[in-house]
């Protein structure tokens, strides 16, 4: 393979990584509270919608982005109000879940904007353009740390730094902080906590809050970055991809990410080849 080859399979990697990375790590958040989230899926789809309509209305991607993360959000307390408070199937709450995302945002799509199941096309400040990394234009001519520079660490858009961002943020808050210390001891014991005088309910729902959050990122990134607009089912299993990477990682920040990283260049490969 090429060295420009490898480099482009690469830079393409890092733009398919970013929705699989922030799902994950939604899960990851869940998981640990004890609260197994299948929906993952179907929060991200809602979110991806959200955030192309409303950017599309608005003309603001950053419009888009915060639609995004309050209907991700909605969710994620529907399936904590299913799971943990009525004290339901949590499989079957993210399954319900990842139905109605699917059916609602083609009807609302269909009823909104009469393009078929899809929102109208972004331009403009209603998408988010792509970052130029200082020097980057400079050092291009550079041989082999140039192209590295230029074009694969420079170029993407904000949520992608974002996203890579969150993972040592994710790190630091789970195992280096009193939330993540009692976010830990919930999903191991939560009967101990509970002893302790600690409110597990609360604990998860905040765990759940974060969840709808990252996933409302993930969404937005689909719609108004990667693609000008929402089309129908544009997620793609993307959710349970993340949710198979966090599991493959063990349930760990940083291996999370490099599994997220491998399915991202498997699907890089794949569509350059």
């Amino acid at each position: 393979m090429e060295y420009d080859t490898l480099i482009q399979v690469l830079a393409s990697t890092l733009r398919l990584t970013p929705p699989l990375l922030l799902a994950c790590l939604a899960g990851l958040y869940s998981e640990r509270a004890g609260v197994f989230d299948i929906g993952l899926e179907g929060k991200m789809l809602v979110a991806a919608f959200f955030a192309g309509a409303i950017a599309a209305v608005s003309g603001s991607a950053w419009l888009g982005l915060g639609a995004a993360i309050m209907a991700s959000t909605v969710l994620a307390m529907l399936h904590g109000f299913a799971s943990i408070t009525l004290r339901g199937n949590q499989l079957i709450s993210g399954v319900a879940i990842n139905f109605l995302a699917a059916g609602g945002t083609a009807l609302l799509g269909l009823n909104w904007f009469h393009q078929g199941t899809q929102t109208p096309q972004l331009n403009g400040a209603a998408r988010f353009s792509e970052i130029t990394l200082p020097f980057a234009d400079s050092v291009k001519d550079f041989p082999y740390l140039g192209p590295i520079y230029s074009e694969l660490l420079s170029g993407h858009w904000i949520i992608s730094y974002i996203a890579f961002l969150a993972v040592p943020i994710t790190w630091w808050a789970l195992y280096h902080t009193r939330f993540g210390l009692r976010l830990r001891a919930v999903g191991e014991n939560p009967e101990a906590v509970d002893t302790a005088g600690i409110s597990v309910i609360w604990l998860r729902y905040r765990a759940l809050i974060i969840t709808g959050i990252l996933c409302g990122i993930a969404g937005a990134y689909l719609s108004t970055s990667m693609n000008a607009g929402f089309v129908k089912n544009m997620t793609a299993g993307k959710g349970f991809i993340a949710l198979a990477a966090l599991i493959f990682a063990k349930w760990r920040p940083w291996s999370a990410m490099w599994a997220c990283l491998l399915f991202g260049l498997l699907e890089a490969i794949s569509i350059r080849f």
